[in-house]
């Protein structure tokens, strides 16, 4: 259904083939375990690191690939799929983006091995929509710099061993690599609601080197932030698997279940639950994959238009196709540890993570009134 060139078809089949014989088997039974043999399998056939420097163990391939590899894992197993979507468009990849040659040589093989993790800390207690209302601080001392402050709503925080830290410098706001070992680092675990464990952090007078510093604060108004839309992309990326799973147990399940004689999907009423489900997910694949591939034909970032609508559209259609995958499947997708339980536990959170729906709306609003209504015509 998409454009794709012969060797991004080649490496989806071949990753489809992976996952449906690796991954199928223990699929939505990781619960908060970090699936790691996963991971190492991905690694294995060299599907980890896909769009990181190949100087440093990476495929030099796109964010748009990485994004395509997510779904197709996404299909089979979401659980692994999720980690692998972060990696590739968050954390690591902003060390292979910003870092020093030193920070890539010693955080970015470990990725790609699939034998460790980083996270991204940008939340804070008191701020989170608003970054620019920050605690958190990077202050140059004699002997490198000093990072202070707190964190929260970290993802895959408790299993990762450094973590790519969000913090005020005198300039603005800038990026630092710090590792969750340091002394003066305190980690303290909580559950979410799909019963992850995600982490707070704790800064006190940690020291990190030069090399560490990603970003100081110069650039905030630009890269850093334009780096975000990745995010927004990956997370879009992720209701597309979540919607495309919960379609694939609701149409399964109707062609299957028989009342009054005949399969429940010969219902009207069930045809069209399913053809509005597949509209909405075939709809939000679409800007989402428009929205990577002109950033990447365009040597660029995606651009806040284009994620922000991508990413709203998808949290609002994944929690909708995944809610009438449950009405579908009755009182059976209704029960603790269906499948379909977790993915609806699961959908919600994309709403508020990355930015929540208010504040793409804002966003795209803003885009709006600068710049008017999109042409057909992409800008070069």
């Amino acid at each position: 259904m998409y454009d794709l060139t012969n060797e991004q078809r080649m490496m989806v089949n071949a990753l489809d083939d992976l996952a449906r014989n690796e991954f199928d088997e223990k699929a939505f039974t990781w619960s908060d375990e970090i699936p790691w043999r996963n991971l190492e399998t991905l690694a294995d056939h060299g599907f980890l690191g896909i769009n990181f420097d190949p100087e440093y163990g990476g495929a030099g391939m796109s964010e748009y690939d990485a994004l395509l590899m997510a779904e197709v894992v996404g299909r089979v197993c979401p659980d692994t799929a999720r980690i692998f979507n972060i990696q590739h468009t968050v954390a690591p990849r902003q060390i292979d983006l910003f870092g020093t040659a030193t920070a890539k040589e010693k955080y970015l093989p470990g990725v790609i091995d699939g034998e460790s993790l980083v996270s991204v800390a940008i939340s804070e207690p008191s701020a989170g929509s608003d970054i620019r209302s920050m605690s958190t601080t990077v202050e140059e001392v004699e002997s490198g710099y000093r990072v202070d402050g707190q964190k929260t709503w970290i993802s895959f925080g408790m299993a990762a061993d450094a973590a790519v830290v969000w913090a005020k410098f005198d300039e603005g706001i800038g990026t630092v690599v710090v590792d969750l070992d340091k002394e003066g680092v305190e980690l303290e675990a909580f559950t979410n609601m799909a019963g992850h464990t995600q982490a707070h952090y704790y800064f006190d007078g940690v020291r990190i080197p030069e090399e560490n510093i990603l970003l100081d604060g110069d650039e905030l108004g630009g890269t850093q932030l334009k780096a975000l839309n990745w995010e927004r992309l990956g997370i879009a990326t992720k209701c597309n698997f979540i919607a495309a799973n919960a379609l694939e147990q609701a149409l399964e399940y109707a062609q299957n279940r028989t009342q009054f004689d005949q399969p429940i999907g010969d219902f009207q009423g069930i045809e069209w639950k399913l053809v509005e489900m597949v509209k909405q997910l075939e709809a939000s694949r679409a800007l989402t994959h428009q929205a990577a591939r002109r950033a990447v034909e365009m040597d660029r970032f995606p651009t806040r238009m284009e994620a922000s609508i991508a990413k709203l559209y998808a949290a609002r259609m994944v929690d909708h196709v995944v809610d009438e995958a449950v009405q579908i499947n009755g009182a059976n997708g209704y029960v603790r540890g269906h499948e379909l339980e977790y993915l609806y536990r699961l959908a919600r959170l994309n709403r508020i993570a990355g930015g929540t729906d208010e504040i793409q709306r804002n966003s795209i609003a803003t885009q709006l009134k600068k710049n008017g209504v999109p042409s057909v015509v992409p800008d070069s």
